[in-house]
This record gives C-alpha cells, structure tokens and sequence, in this order.
C-alpha cells in the first residue's frame, strides 16, 4: 500500500496499526521475537530498535514528558510518546572485488517488505512541463539515479567527501516529502562520490514529518 510507513507518524507505541505492521514484518522472517525492540530511551527521543528486521523508530516525548534514561518498555508513558521518524534499512551483498575491510557491519539485516512505496506529495510542472508520479516504488536495488529519476532533485545533498575509508556516504533529503536517503557501498563514499553515486544502492531511508516551506 503506498504510503504505509508515511502513514504511521504520529502513532503511539501501543496503536494497533503499528503493532500489526511490526507483527507482519516479524512473520515475514519467520522470527516472533524480532517483533521486540530494543529501547534506548532518552530525554528528548526514545529509539524502539527492530535489528532483525531492518527497522528503527523514533519516537519524541509530547506533553512535557521528559523520559529518563534506560527505561524499560512497560516503565514509559505511552501516550505521551508520538512516532516521529522512521529509518528501515538495506544491507546488500558486497559486490565482487569489494573491499570488505572498508564494509562497516550493519546490527540491521534487510527490511523484509519489497517495495517499498512512498506517496509523493504534488509540486510545480518542472522545467519540461512535467508532472511528478504521485508515488514510488523502492527495491534493495534502487540506486540513487533512480531516487532522483522517481523523486526529482533533492532538497537538500551532502557526505561523500574525503577518503574513501573515513568518509559518510552521499545522503539526499526530499524535506517536501518527509524523506532523506543515504546510500551505501564504495560508490557512496570518497573524492569521485558525487560521480559514482548514481549506482550507489540505498542503505538507510528516513521517513519524518514533511517540512513545510
């Protein structure tokens, strides 16, 4: 369904419409105890952690609750807890003749549902008179020419620069959307990135609140 994640901001923990897409994905890998989360609450954010299914959600304390540090689940105040962001992920195998030593290992495997389909929300014709599609689809192959192709040129770009070994990868955040990309692989990182990212798969996708102007 598009729009799916999109559609969860907002929810508390405990909405049955995020427990049910948490318990889907859990039997998608055939794994009940990856409907668990690992919690790391602070302050300003509480992080629900799904690793083995590819998964993180942020959610930011409402009405002045301010959570301590180290809570347990049943230990937080639900309904001051809003969903706020959510990053699923994409581990692809190395390619052949990769240099493995620089490959950062991911504690997140592959979110199981493919696609995955953003609604995109209506803008301006662009400068050949053309509409955006009013959603698009993303596999673990979709790369950053495809993102740019399907979402049109980002908001907002950054990483890449610096060696290779020590560098973030390229990012782009479509803010209108609600949504910020970094990509992975050696064609993410490095002095040429911005040349090679095209071919760069996706690692992480974040979905947050749209920006408005």
């Amino acid at each position: 369904m598009a729009g799916e994640l999109q559609q969860l901001l907002g929810h508390k923990p405990s909405s049955t419409g995020l427990i049910e897409h948490i318990l889907s994905l859990a039997a998608k890998v055939s794994t009940p105890e990856a409907a668990v989360p690992e919690i790391k609450s602070y302050p300003d954010a509480v992080y629900f952690n799904y690793y083995s299914l590819g998964l993180s959600i942020l959610y930011k304390p409402i009405n002045g609750y301010k959570p301590k540090t180290g809570l347990n689940h049943e230990d937080l105040q639900d309904d001051n807890l809003e969903l706020d962001g959510i990053d699923i992920y994409n581990v692809p195998a190395p390619k052949a003749g990769a240099n493995a030593s620089r490959a950062t290992k991911s504690p997140y495997t592959t979110y199981p549902i493919s696609p995955v389909v953003l609604t995109l929300v209506t803008l301006p014709l662009d400068k050949e008179g053309k509409t955006r599609a009013e959603s698009f689809s993303i596999t673990p192959e979709t790369t950053g020419k495809d993102f740019v192709l399907g979402m049109g040129e980002p908001d907002r770009k950054g990483g890449g620069a610096g060696p290779s070994s020590g560098s973030i990868g390229i990012w782009c955040e479509w803010a209108k959307d609600g949504v910020m990309v970094e990509f992975g692989g050696e064609e993410s990182r490095g002095p040429q990135a911005w040349e090679r990212g095209k071919d760069a798969v996706w690692k992480v996708i974040s979905i947050f609140p749209p920006k408005k102007d």
